[in-house]
């Protein structure tokens, strides 16, 4: 196989989302496995849609993801006089040719083919042919610039995904290269850039397959080798609908800020579509290894949020202490939260990190041994009885005098609870409404050792006192 070099393309328009990621995705781990290159190329020529926000939040995506290129960013914005050169080219071999035809004889052609119900198409009026005579060419009337296709034969290519494809010339009317403006359109910039790129495999999603015949044609006009392709199948949600904002199609970085690691994204990205074997955790590193694009089922994928929250509760057990440690103390200061005079940090994520599914949820899971709680009046009403509140008074004396290490702990609030005549339960539920604010924790006896004598013992008081 030759030096592999795949693309990815997006256009600025909007935020990374997980289809675009997982196009980048494919391309790069491609171009990873056979030691090739990957290109990051920004199709910018949309300037009235464009903007340095969309490019700036594709750059953070790929940035996060950790899905680094190997040349570019390009900027199609940047290679205007590159796409003008082609085109004069074009002009010149007689592969493209001016159109000058009006917008108002293009809205009568239509009408008349609506009225005959056939496709709309240009009509190739302006189409020089041998034998043809052309009407003279309006002095300073503004053109476009329509690419020659062929009229006979059948354009085809063996996608690496949806297997083969064909299209007749004869359905693809000359498209336009060039608008009136002199601004080259979407199907040219792509093909010089693909040309100019030595881009030899173009794995991007299925929306695009109606392109590609054109781009192909464009292609060996120019003489260009024409790249291997693999088309994509759309992603659903979790509905078997199309993905919306709902669920998954939302910017990449609001996974980051919804609580979710890189890593866990790409390995449920990895599986969107592609498979090895039965295997669901694997490293990025193995994902290189693995992947090709025989292994892409050309059916839909679903997003299935309940499997990306299991991936992602697989990677906050596995996470580095130190970092995950770093990492709340950041999300919890951005809620005004400082951990730096409460229990070790690190000591608290160990009761809680094998119960929850996001960092987020881990920091709201937290959050409590280091801002004093304020029970909710139900929660009160509840829990903090008068029967209880004497429990703890009395549990209060004994921790107050108890060593501090989980087993002694949980001797005394099992005789605390026995000598009034409670069964466990009884004791412990209101104890973790006054520590932490909420009847649910993990094992009472670790979260008193965790949370230290002096905090707990504060907290107690000031339920029972307050």
């Amino acid at each position: 196989m030759a030096q592999v070099r795949t693309r990815f393309a997006p256009s600025p328009t909007g935020f990374l989302h997980i289809g675009g990621a997982r196009t980048a995705l494919f391309s790069w781990a491609f171009a990873r496995h056979y030691g090739g290159t990957f290109i990051l190329r920004i199709e910018d020529t949309d300037l009235e849609r464009s903007t340095p926000e969309a490019v700036q939040a594709i750059l953070d995506g790929m940035h996060w993801l950790g899905l680094s290129c190997d040349e570019g960013p390009f900027y199609q914005t940047r290679r205007m006089e590159r796409y003008k050169q082609v085109i004069d080219d074009m002009l010149a071999a007689g592969t493209a040719y001016r159109c000058y035809m009006t917008r108002e004889e293009l809205d009568a052609l239509r009408a008349e083919q609506e009225i005959r119900k056939e496709k709309p198409r240009y009509d190739g009026r302006w189409r020089p042919e041998a034998g043809k005579i052309l009407p003279p060419s309006p002095v300073g009337a503004p053109f476009v610039v329509r690419f020659r296709n062929p009229t006979t034969g059948v354009v085809s290519w063996d996608d690496r995904v949806k297997g083969r494809i064909e299209f007749e010339n004869a359905e693809l009317d000359d498209f336009i290269i060039a608008r009136s403006d002199g601004s080259p359109t979407y199907n040219f910039c792509v093909v010089v850039d693909d040309r100019d790129m030595a881009i030899t495999h173009v794995i991007r999603g299925d929306d695009h397959v109606n392109n590609t015949p054109r781009q192909i044609n464009l292609l060996q006009a120019l003489g260009a080798p024409v790249p291997r392709y693999a088309h994509l199948s759309m992603i659903l949600g979790d509905d078997g609908q199309k993905l919306s904002k709902r669920h998954g199609a939302v910017s990449v970085m609001q996974y980051e800020e919804d609580g979710y690691l890189p890593e866990a994204v790409l390995n449920y990205l990895a599986r969107l579509g592609w498979s090895h074997g039965d295997d669901e955790i694997f490293s990025s590193e193995q994902f290189v290894a693995w992947f090709d694009l025989d292994h892409i089922t050309a059916s839909a994928a679903q997003f299935n949020t309940e499997k990306l929250n299991w991936l992602n509760a697989h990677y906050i057990r596995q996470a580095d202490p130190h970092w995950l440690g770093a990492e709340m103390g950041k999300r919890l200061a951005c809620n005004g939260i400082v951990t730096a005079d409460g229990p070790d940090i690190r000591r608290v994520l160990v009761l809680y990190r094998d119960r929850v599914s996001t960092l987020n949820e881990l920091a709201d899971a937290i959050h409590s041994f280091y801002v004093v709680p304020h029970p909710a009046a139900e929660l009160r009403a509840q829990h903090l009885t008068e029967t209880a509140l004497g429990a703890l008074a009395a549990l209060r004396e004994n921790l107050s005098a108890c060593v501090w290490q989980v087993a002694e702990l949980g001797q005394a609030v099992k005789q605390t609870a026995s000598a009034a005549g409670l069964k466990m339960p009884q004791v412990a539920i209101p104890l973790r409404v006054a520590l932490l604010g909420m009847p649910q924790s993990p094992s009472i006896d670790s979260v008193l050792e965790v949370m230290g004598r002096e905090r707990v013992l504060q907290r107690i008081d000031a339920v029972l006192h307050g």
